[in-house]
């Protein structure tokens, strides 16, 4: 493919996995990033970098030009933070991106969201594209007024706008958010679940999310949603396949749920003097205490998406931890903090 893509977010997690794959497919890039970022990848995989910052707006502008398409990934994604911080980042960044994109004709732009908009799920009510948002931090309130934004440019200005809305993130490149607590904190010897793993999460896949991109640019329909998640699961479900594919159980310690959020009720009161980000913040509980069960089926009939198997992506995830050193690194260790049982 010969048109000009530019990505922003490619220093991140899911642009560690992003810009290879497109690469991979024949697309150019362009990647915005901040010089103090981790670039050098980029430069190796043959990508130019612009030079600048989402809430920069001649940067912006100057990075967008000549690009036929735009991938707009970046974002501030946190459990807790300022407001402020989120809102500059994820609304007012985007909207420089939108105002760019408008007035040098770009001819597709993906802006990725998050399923996580929704807020507090209600019930077994099933998230597809059309489930009402009803965001509840901070994060998730400025993901969503970043969404209508970028509808607005579509609907006003003609802008071909297409909206993602990944899953939980997990695999290789990421130590936050889903990988930490389903992969990270276990192999560490943190073995906490709440209501015996009855709750449902959400996970996709990194490598996914950068299928998805790649089909909305070649298929999305501009003004829509695509869900881009793989399937749902239990914690205990999950747990097991983790513990299947180590070859051990890890003894988990069912915790109240009472403790729990009076412990992330602490910490993050206390995070106000520390300034610092706590271990289990009150913003995780609904990721924690409600069952997610989100949709894909849009995404699977428009664009083709098809997820990788749970199994498929835990099986890569554990293998790029134990690259890094992170677990049980002796045979006492492993009898001290899990019962061992047969592998599979």
């Amino acid at each position: 493919m010969s048109n000009l893509v530019l990505v922003t977010g490619a220093t991140g997690f899911l642009g560690h996995a992003l810009c290879p794959y497109l690469i991979a497919r024949g697309y150019r890039l362009r990647a915005l990033v901040r010089p103090t970022a981790n670039w050098h990848f980029l430069q190796e995989l043959g990508v130019e970098l612009a030079w600048g910052d989402v809430r920069d707006a001649e940067a912006v502008r100057a990075a967008c030009t000549g690009c036929q398409a735009v991938v707009h990934a970046a974002a501030r994604f946190r459990f807790w933070g300022e407001r402020r911080e989120f809102f500059s980042i994820n609304v007012d960044g985007t909207r420089n991106l939108l105002e760019a994109a408008r007035q040098l004709y770009v001819e597709r732009f993906i802006h990725i969201s998050t399923i996580a908009v929704a807020g507090r799920p209600r019930g077994q009510t099933v998230i597809d594209e059309e489930y009402p948002p009803a965001p509840q931090d901070d994060y998730q309130a400025s993901k969503l007024e970043a969404e209508r934004l970028a509808l607005h440019y579509y609907r006003e200005h003609g802008l071909p706008v297409i909206i993602l809305r990944p899953g939980a993130f997990y695999g290789p490149g990421g130590r936050y958010a889903f990988n930490r607590l389903f992969f990270e904190d276990p192999l560490k010897g943190i073995q906490v679940q709440v209501h015996h793993g009855k709750h449902i999460v959400f996970p996709v896949y990194i490598g996914d999310v950068a299928q998805g991109v790649d089909l909305a640019l070649q298929r999305g329909r501009p003004g829509e949603l695509y869900n881009i998640c793989g399937d749902c699961l239990s914690h205990r479900e999950v747990n097991e396949i983790v513990d299947r594919l180590l070859g051990y159980r890890i003894l988990r310690l069912n915790a109240p749920a009472w403790l729990m959020l009076a412990l992330a009720r602490a910490w993050t009161w206390l995070s106000r003097y520390t300034r610092r980000e706590p271990y289990y913040p009150l913003n995780l509980a609904p990721y924690v205490f409600c069952d997610w069960i989100v949709s894909n089926a849009k995404a699977r009939r428009e664009l083709g998406f098809v997820p990788t198997p749970f199994e498929v992506g835990a099986r890569a995830t554990l293998e790029w931890y134990r690259e890094l050193g992170v677990g049980p690194t002796n045979r006492l260790t492993r009898l001290l903090t899990r019962v061992t049982w047969r592998k599979l």
